[in-house]
Formats: C-alpha cells, sequence, structure tokens
C-alpha cells in the first residue's frame, strides 16, 4: 500500500510518501507544495495544481491530511483552512480514499506521546524511515502523518480480520 500524507499550509503544504508492506515502511519522496505569493484565489489554484502534480507522480493508494486548530486569527484560521480543503480535495477528486488526523494522534502514533516536540518528531521519522532527507518541517510531519495512517490502516485490516474468522 502507498501512502501520501499531507500537512497543510497556505504558503508550504508538506508531503510525504511511504510504502507499506505488513509492518514495513519504505520511504518513497517528500517534499513542499508552495503556493507563492498574489491573491489568495491563485495561490489556492497554485496549490491545486501542485498537488495533482505529486498525486500523479506517485499515484498512493490513500492518503491521510493533519487536522486544522484554530490559529491566532479568525483570517489565518479560515485561510488555512481553505489550502486544508485543497489536500483533501484533490484526493478525493481521483477516488483515492482521504483519511483525517489530529496532531495529537499523529504525534502520539509516531513519538509515542501526544505533545511531542518537531524535533522529536523528525527524530522519530528518521530512526522509521533509514536513510530519509527531508528539507523542512513540513515535509517531516508530512512523512509523519503518513506512517500514522499506514500503522492505522494495518491495525484496521488485522482487527477486521479477526473479526471476519470469528464469525
Amino acid at each position: 500500500m502507498r501512502v501520501i500524507g499531507f500537512d497543510p499550509g497556505l504558503r508550504r503544504t508538506g508531503w510525504g510518501v511511504v510504502d507499506v508492506t505488513g509492518s514495513k515502511l519504505a520511504h518513497v519522496a517528500n517534499g513542499c507544495c508552495e503556493s507563492g505569493e498574489g491573491d489568495l484565489a491563485l495561490r489556492l489554484a497554485r496549490l491545486h495544481r501542485e498537488i495533482e502534480r505529486v498525486i500523479e507522480t506517485f499515484a498512493p493508494d490513500c492518503a491521510a491530511v493533519e487536522h486544522t486548530f484554530v490559529n491566532k486569527d479568525a483570517a489565518g484560521t479560515l485561510k488555512l483552512g481553505q489550502a486544508r480543503a485543497i489536500s483533501l480535495l484533490v484526493p478525493a477528486q481521483r477516488g483515492i480514499p482521504v483519511a483525517e488526523y489530529a496532531p495529537n494522534a499523529v504525534k502520539k502514533a509516531v513519538v509515542g506521546v501526544g505533545h511531542a516536540e518537531k524535533a522529536q518528531i523528525q527524530h522519530m521519522v528518521r530512526m522509521l524511515l533509514p536513510g530519509v532527507h527531508f528539507g523542512s518541517a513540513d515535509a517531516a510531519d508530512a512523512l509523519a502523518i503518513a506512517i500514522c495512517h499506514a500503522w492505522s490502516a494495518g491495525a484496521g485490516a488485522r482487527l477486521g480480520a479477526a473479526l471476519e474468522r470469528r464469525a
């Protein structure tokens, strides 16, 4: 199974792709989609095109997006929500299932602590994906989101199989 994770942002949306075989994870790629400067509508359109390009290039089987919580101000929160919507929309348009995770759930899944610091997340991503290099915290967070989903999806599949065997 190939999983893509998104850490949404209006300026930069981090993305990370991992392959999952059983309980083994393998890094495929990661990076950031940047919206540039200008009017909001143009920035959102750029973000849409960039995420489309990533989806086309890496052909994930499923996607995971981090939930957004309130920012410092309402206008910033609204803009972030619009960027997040693009991260949800593009995979959904291609028929790719999309899951959503709260930041604390991602941190707990990857680090073991729901209030982990960025440095702890990056350290654990490096441990879980040996040899991985990422150019930004956004890409590292996106990989953590993909890992969280990979493990959650795997656990769900094992539970479903166990329930079927029992029935």
